[in-house]
């Protein structure tokens, strides 16, 4: 893991060695929020310029069929209870600018999130509450590397009753849509995904735990699996974890989807470094770039277990 600015990392040596070798780029960078976070951010023309530029040396780590997986969340104008469209109007600069494919647009909706904006959904009770975020799949390439097959569900128990009959209503919808009398007969080993993602019910409940309200305070309390041993190690030495953790599961879908083990992943703004670990126990080489030294120091609790293969 390297610690410092991703701007002048991946401008130097021996990182620019991988250029045009990075099967895939994903990562949350800091959103267009109309009020300023420890971690740093942006807001208005200058976030979205910030991104272009940013985005357009990210793709010169690309590979001719990688993709670049962007998560970008809902901003608010300040002091206002109508939305920003900069995260939108920054999506769209930087697919021009860079000349990027939109391959598909996903929405992680996490329903554990706390009630924000909380002066108009809590206060003034004239909004709800903010409980997704787009995350944005580019490409230079039309017809990136990608498999769905390898990020298959498990079937509901309808669909299995349906292959074990072996029948089921066909012939044409209201749609217009004809079933042909096979067409669902296959037993492919799970169902397609749609594109809304949510945490695994793990991820919910941790992170419900997390910031559960008692009272007029918040509790905090230690977390489990992988990311308990981050979170014990920071509390031991002291240090802040990382205010905008990703949880493992979904850094592990994209990278199902778009790698094959041995592919370079890239995240710039690495965190507590989900990315590196999803990469990781899914045999992928990466790099991860994180600016705060302490957040960097304390990512490393999540590979005592083994030697990374870090580029």
């Amino acid at each position: 893991m390297y610690v410092g600015s991703s701007e002048d990392i991946l401008r130097q040596d021996p990182v620019t060695r991988s250029r045009g070798k990075a099967q895939l780029v994903f990562t949350s960078p800091p959103f267009a929020l109309g009020r300023k976070k420890k971690y740093g951010n942006l807001s208005g023309q200058e976030y979205i310029d910030w991104l272009v530029d940013f985005g357009a040396l990210l793709r010169d780590y690309l590979t001719e069929d990688g993709s670049m997986v962007i998560e970008l969340g809902n901003s608010w104008e300040p002091k206002k209870p109508t939305m920003s469209t900069v995260p939108m109007e920054a999506l769209l600069a930087l697919k021009k600018a860079c000349d990027l494919n939109l391959c598909q647009e996903f929405i992680y909706y996490n329903p554990a999130k706390l009630p924000t904006p909380a002066q108009w959904v809590n206060v003034k009770r004239t909004r709800l509450k903010d409980a997704f975020t787009r995350i944005w799949w580019l490409s230079p390439n039309e017809q990136p590397k990608a498999d769905n097959k390898r990020v298959l569900q498990r079937y509901s128990e309808s669909m299995k009753k349906l292959l074990a009959r072996g029948t089921y209503n066909a012939g044409p919808r209201p749609s217009e849509h004809v079933i042909g009398a096979a067409s669902f007969l296959t037993d492919h080993g799970g169902a397609i995904p749609p594109n809304v993602l949510m945490p695994s019910l793990s991820d919910i409940v941790i992170q419900a735990v997390e910031t559960a309200i008692v009272g007029s305070s918040l509790l905090p309390v230690a977390n489990t699996g992988n990311n308990d041993s981050y979170q014990k190690y920071c509390r031991q030495h002291g240090i802040q974890s990382h205010p905008a953790r990703m949880p493992t599961s979904l850094a592990r879908f994209f990278i199902d989807l778009l790698t094959d083990p041995g592919d370079l992943v890239i995240d710039p703004f690495a965190g507590s470094n989900t990315t590196g670990y999803a990469a990781e126990r899914a045999r992928r080489k990466w790099i991860a770039v994180e600016l705060n030294e302490e957040y960097a120091n304390a990512s490393r609790v999540r590979f005592r277990q083994k030697a990374p293969t870090l580029l």
